[in-house]
């Protein structure tokens, strides 16, 4: 009988299970929506508990589908969105929403610890970047400081792999690529031990496990929730942009891949670099030998879907799921450059190629020649300026050459996006075959790697193809060479005036 992985791919905003065999090829896959609160400004929250009623539905819907026999599957494995903060008790019950990576809101405490240890400057030149409210450590600090009653409880502070490995097989554990968005010492794979000067407990975090390990078998409460087999190994695992650097097959050292979905990064694997630079962080690979430098835009393919429910919401009612398709063809219709248009994509703030929880979203130069389609192509240009910045960030700070790239993503399947990225980085690069499940497919090379059915991780390049590829049109390198100045000045000009106007509004000043 075919054997196969189970490998969830747990998003933004959504589970989605694959199940993926031993020779790498997808059989069947399930989608599971999950809510997102906004309870406050800066603060993003979701509910545990709903991670895994998705786990536990798409699960038994995979079985469903498919038909197999849930003995068919040999290894259960998870890609997780990164920077969790799920605090539970010694009992495993959760005891407050689990504080997302977008989430802002320890800005305060941020400030406090930098300037507990030596100010800005002297941190920034120790840890290689300041911390901002969307990092870990000042949230679990805020947890601390604004919910002592709960953060007295915890037992453990949990990312949401962590979680979900814990509801599969009743253990607490942290898997060292989670656990480097946190504080890792990637020489030593060890919690860094700065950490606790913080004001972070260390007791509370859990011991530390590698992607490959196998932690334990499926419990039997979890195996019938799932409808699968108690006793089946459940792998260490990754985050998504681990995972997704093994989907991409770029492992090797120099090696980059781009992810766009509802958000998006830049990740370039390396043996030797360890620096944070301008907001790119160094985190762990899935691969234990490897480093990853990962610069994340907040939003990209989510400020796609709102300019289609703001701006094009009759033309959904016309094309409904091909609506995008539409969109796809309307900007090859708006010149390069969207007549000097330009939109800037932060959304939600940003941490690369600046790292800031106050900026927004700015629509700049507009003028009565402007319609909504030269919007739409300007929000497209916008995330292309923004990937471009941070390829310059890195071939300047770390010498990645930044070329022959691949890119995954539900955003790699739109064909008008992927030409305007070539242009504005002025790059050669390719898209993987099925793109949107890269991730997944990376999670699953993990567990077969853990299982001893793969060598090591160089064997993923043999389970990615690659479907098209993309060459830069030289017509358009003088414009958006110029609007790229342009769009790195409209951050530099306004930085302090996104400070004055949400700095107050999003809990903590920038300086």
């Amino acid at each position: 009988m075919e054997k196969y992985i189970l490998s969830h791919d747990m998003g933004t905003s959504s589970d989605k299970a694959v199940l993926v065999d031993f020779s790498g090829n997808i059989k069947a896959t399930s989608v599971e929506p999950y809510p997102t609160y906004y309870p406050n400004p800066a603060w993003v929250e979701q509910d545990p508990a709903d991670y895994w009623k998705a786990v536990a539905a798409s699960s038994r819907d995979i079985i469903r589908k498919t038909g197999i026999d849930p003995g068919q599957i040999k290894g259960i494995v998870f890609s997780t969105q990164a920077q969790g903060i799920i605090p539970v008790d010694e009992a495993g019950s959760v005891l407050y929403n689990n504080i997302t990576w977008v989430d802002g809101r320890a800005e305060k405490q941020a400030q406090s610890i930098m300037k507990k240890l030596g100010g800005k400057k002297v941190f920034s030149a120790v840890a290689g970047t300041p911390i901002m409210g969307k990092d870990c450590i000042p949230k679990i600090v805020w947890l601390k400081e604004e919910k002592p009653e709960i953060y007295a409880k915890t037992f453990r502070i949990l990312d949401v792999n962590g979680y979900l490995k814990y509801k599969c097989t009743g253990k607490m554990v942290t898997e060292l690529s989670g656990a480097s968005s946190y504080g890792l010492d990637l020489k030593k794979k060890q919690w860094l031990k700065v950490m606790k000067m913080t004001g972070v407990d260390m007791e509370k975090l859990p011991p530390l496990v590698c992607s490959t390990d196998i932690v334990g078998g499926l419990t039997e409460k979890a195996a019938e929730e799932m409808g699968l087999i108690a006793g089946t190994p459940v792998l260490g695992g990754c985050d998504d942009v681990q995972a997704a650097a093994v989907g991409s097959g770029m492992c090797g050292d120099g090696d980059i891949h781009i992810y766009l979905g509802t958000s998006a990064w830049v990740a370039a694997a390396s043996r030797t670099a360890d620096k944070f630079m301008h907001g790119a962080a160094a985190i762990q690979s899935a691969d234990r030998e490897m480093n990853l430098i990962a610069g994340i835009t907040e939003s990209a393919g989510a400020n796609i879907q709102w300019l289609q429910e703001q701006f094009f919401s009759t033309e959904k009612e016309q094309y409904g799921d091909k609506i995008f398709e539409y969109m796809d063809q309307v900007i090859k219709k708006i010149p390069p450059g969207s007549d000097h248009l330009i939109c800037t994509p932060w959304m939600l703030g940003e941490r690369c190629p600046v790292s800031s929880t106050t900026t927004r979203a700015t629509l700049f130069n507009i003028s009565m020649v402007h319609t909504r389609e030269h919007l739409m192509r300007a929000v497209y240009e916008g995330i292309g300026y923004n990937l471009r910045w941070i390829l310059e960030n890195y071939n300047r700070d770390y010498g990645f050459a930044c070329d022959n790239f691949r890119i995954i993503g539900d955003g790699a399947l739109d064909d008008g996006w992927m030409q305007i990225i070539a242009d504005i980085t002025g790059k050669h690069f390719s898209v993987v075959k099925d793109p949107r499940n890269a991730g997944a497919v990376g999670a699953a090379i993990v567990a077969l790697i853990g299982l001893g059915e793969l060598p090591g991780f160089s064997a993923a390049r043999d389970f990615v193809q690659i479907e098209k590829k993309y060459v830069p049109d030289p017509a358009n390198a003088a414009i958006y060479d110029k609007l790229f100045e342009s769009y790195k000045d409209i951050y530099n000009s306004l930085k302090n005036a996104y400070v004055k106007a949400n700095g107050e509004r999003f809990k903590g000043e920038e300086e």
